[in-house]
């Protein structure tokens, strides 16, 4: 396996795991390798930090092994961000009430107080999502990996 530094078009960092450097460039152009935080497919290989000097890294030092600790629940690691605070905002939108296509109407009667508040999610079009902030409605996209299923 190959470890490559990866950037998406939003500037998230993190690493892939790849057989071969054509098996990362194949992934790549059927869209296959994205973003962990945006889902953007717009990857990139970026330079390593882990880089050796001298012929076959002879003048480098040789690699210090880790201490030993407990391994970490990756589960809901994602990129950038700490596997706690991740399980943490993907609960609390697991508590949300999914509205799916009807979220502007929704929402718009939890803010011309029609309905009792409640906390939803669903989706929005463009013109949608444009419209509802035209009428002074507070909404935040979420990223799909808060959206991702991780049992």
């Amino acid at each position: 396996m190959i470890i490559f530094e990866l950037a998406c078009t939003h500037g998230h960092r993190f690493e892939g795991w790849f057989t071969s450097a054509d098996d990362f460039a194949r992934q790549s152009g059927e869209d296959l390798v994205r973003c962990p935080v945006c889902d953007d497919a717009g990857v990139l290989r970026v330079p390593s930090a882990k880089v050796r000097v001298g012929k076959d890294g002879a003048n480098a030092e040789p690699p210090r092994a880790a201490p030993a600790q407990a391994a970490p629940d990756t589960a809901d690691a994602v990129a950038g961000f700490p596997a706690e605070l991740v399980a943490r905002l993907r609960e609390i939108v697991r508590r949300t009430e999914n509205v799916g296509h009807r979220f502007p109407e929704e929402a718009r009667k939890i803010h011309y107080d029609e309905v009792p508040a409640r906390p939803i999610r669903g989706q929005a079009s463009k013109e949608e999502s444009e419209a509802l902030q035209e009428e002074g409605i507070d909404f935040a996209s979420l990223p799909p990996f808060l959206l991702r299923e991780t049992h």
